[in-house]
C-alpha cells in the first residue's frame, strides 16, 4: 500500500512529444470542427438545430467555403469532441470551445473523446451485422496495443491475425460455436438449423470469416486514421504521436488497475465505493482509477449513476467523486441527470468543476433550494455513516446562516430524509434549546404541520 501511494507519475514512452505539441496536433485534426463550432456560435437565432438542418448546412458551407460533406463531417466531430453541446433539439457552443485556444488539457480531452468515438466518425460497411461490428470495436484495443508496443509500422496481415484471434476469443467467452462462413451461432441459435443455412443475411456481404475480418479491419483502420490516431501506408499502419500517447495512457490505466491493493477491481460499484469511504482523497482516487480502468467507460459510468440513484446518500456523493476521475467521457451522462432532482446538485457541481471553476466557488452554481437539498443529503450521509460531532459541525456549512432560517428552508425543500436528519441532529446537538427547536421542526415535517 505504501509503495503504491508514493508511486511516481508515469512518464510517456521516449520520443513522445510534449503536451503542448500534442495539443497543437489535436487542434490541427479538429480545425474544421472548431471552425464550424465558431460558426454555430455566431449563427443567427437561438441556436442551430441538431442534426444540422439542410438550410444551416448550406449556409455553413457557403460561409466557411467548405463542401456540404466537409461541413457535415466537421459538425459530427464537433459534437463528439464536446465543442458543441446538444440541448434537446438545439445545439450550442460547448465550454471546451471557449477554452480551445488557451487550454491544452481541454484540447487533448476533446481529441481523446473523438478518438474514443472513432466507430461513430466512420460508418461501418453496409450489410454487416451489428454483432460483428460490435465485436470488431471490442477487439480494436488489442490492435492498438500491438501498434503501440511495436513503436513503428505494423503490417496489415499481422493486425488481421490479431483481430481474428481476438474475435475468436470473444466467441469462445460467449460460448458461441462458429457456423462457418458468416456469423457465429449462439446458444439461442443452434448450429446447423435450416433457418441459418437458408438465410443469406447470416453470411453477410463478406463471405468467409476471414473476408469479414479483413473488411472490418479496413473499416477500423480507416476510422482511426480519420480521427488522427494512425496513418496508413501500403500494407501497414503506424500510430501517430497523438495515437501513441492515447494508447499509452489507456495501457497505463490498466497497469494501475492491476496494482489495486484493496481488491476493488472485481467489486460492484457500491462495494467499491464503500471500500473507499474511509480512504483519504488521494488513495481513494487511485482506487477509483483502478476500478474504472478494468471496465469500459460506458458501463462504469452507468453503474456509478445507478448507485447514485439509490437510497444511500454517502454512496451518492462518492459516486460523483469517482465520476470526477472519469472526466470528459462522463460529461454527457452527467448532463443528462440534471433533470433528476436528487442528482441535480451533484451534477451541477461536477459540471462546474469540469468546466474549470474553482471547487471552492463551485457552490455558486446551486440555487438556494438546491444547496439546501444537498445539505440535507450530506447530513443524511453523515447520520448514516459518520460521527456525532460531524453532524453538529455540518450545521456550519448551511448557506442560511441561522438555524431558524435553515429549519424553515429544510422543511420546504422536501427531501425524503428530512425527518431522520433532523431527529439525528437534535439527538447530537449539545445545546438543549437548539435541539428542542430541531425536534419541533422534525415533528412538523413528520405530521405535515407548519
Amino acid at each position: 500500500m505504501t509503495t503504491r501511494r508514493t508511486r511516481p507519475a508515469p512518464r510517456p514512452p521516449e520520443g513522445t512529444p510534449p503536451r503542448a505539441e500534442l495539443a497543437r496536433q489535436a487542434r490541427t485534426v479538429l480545425a474544421d470542427a472548431v471552425r464550424i463550432a465558431h460558426w454555430a456560435a455566431g449563427a443567427p437565432g437561438p441556436g442551430t438545430t441538431a442534426p444540422l438542418a439542410a438550410h444551416a448546412l448550406e449556409r455553413a458551407a457557403t460561409a466557411l467555403e467548405l463542401s456540404p460533406a466537409q461541413v457535415r463531417a466537421g459538425w459530427d466531430r464537433a459534437r463528439l469532441a464536446g465543442l458543441i453541446e446538444l440541448h434537446g433539439d438545439t445545439a450550442r457552443p460547448g465550454w471546451r470551445l471557449r477554452a480551445w485556444d488557451r487550454d491544452d488539457s481541454a484540447v487533448l480531452r476533446g481529441w481523446v473523446a473523438l478518438f474514443d468515438a472513432w466507430s461513430l466518425v466512420h460508418a461501418a460497411p453496409a450489410g454487416i451485422e451489428a454483432g460483428a461490428v460490435a465485436e470488431a470495436v471490442e477487439a480494436v484495443p488489442q490492435v492498438l496495443s500491438l501498434l503501440q508496443l511495436s513503436a513503428g509500422p505494423v503490417t496489415v496481415p499481422a493486425l488481421l491475425d490479431l483481430l481474428g484471434q481476438r474475435v475468436a476469443e470473444l466467441h469462445e467467452e460467449r460460448c458461441e460455436v462458429p457456423l462457418g462462413p458468416g456469423r457465429p451461432a449462439t446458444a439461442a441459435t443452434p448450429a446447423g438449423t435450416t433457418a441459418d443455412r437458408a438465410d443469406p443475411a447470416t453470411t453477410g456481404t463478406a463471405g468467409t470469416d476471414a473476408d469479414l475480418n479483413a473488411l472490418l479491419l479496413d473499416w477500423a483502420l480507416e476510422g482511426l486514421a480519420a480521427v488522427g490516431a494512425l496513418t496508413l501506408g501500403h500494407g501497414h499502419a503506424t500510430l501517430t504521436p497523438l495515437g501513441n500517447w492515447a494508447v499509452w495512457v489507456k495501457l497505463e490505466q490498466i497497469c494501475v488497475a492491476a496494482q489495486s491493493p484493496a481488491g476493488n477491481i472485481e467489486q460492484s460499484a457500491a462495494d467499491m465505493l464503500l471500500g473507499c469511504a474511509r480512504l483519504t482523497p488521494g488513495p481513494a482516487r487511485d482506487e477509483y482509477r483502478a476500478w474504472l480502468a478494468a471496465r469500459t467507460v460506458g458501463s462504469a459510468v452507468a453503474e456509478l449513476l445507478a448507485v447514485a440513484r439509490g437510497q444511500d446518500a454517502l454512496l451518492r456523493g462518492l459516486a460523483f467523486e469517482a465520476l470526477r476521475v472519469v472526466g470528459a467521457p462522463a460529461e454527457p451522462e452527467v448532463r443528462a441527470v440534471l433533470a433528476e432532482p436528487p442528482l441535480r446538485p451533484y451534477a451541477l457541481l461536477w459540471l462546474a468543476e469540469y468546466e474549470g471553476n474553482d471547487p471552492d466557488d463551485a457552490q455558486d452554481v446551486l440555487s438556494r433550494e438546491e444547496a439546501t437539498w444537498l445539505w440535507v443529503d450530506t447530513a443524511a450521509a453523515v447520520a448514516d455513516h459518520g460521527e456525532t460531532g460531524l453532524l453538529v459541525r455540518h450545521l456550519d456549512t448551511a448557506v442560511q446562516g441561522t438555524v431558524p432560517a435553515l429549519l424553515d428552508e429544510v422543511r420546504a425543500v422536501g427531501h425524503p430524509r428530512t425527518v431522520q436528519v433532523l431527529v439525528a441532529l437534535a439527538a447530537a446537538h449539545p445545546d438543549p434549546a437548539l435541539a428542542k427547536a430541531v425536534r419541533r421542526a422534525a415533528f412538523q415535517v413528520h405530521t405535515g404541520g407548519a
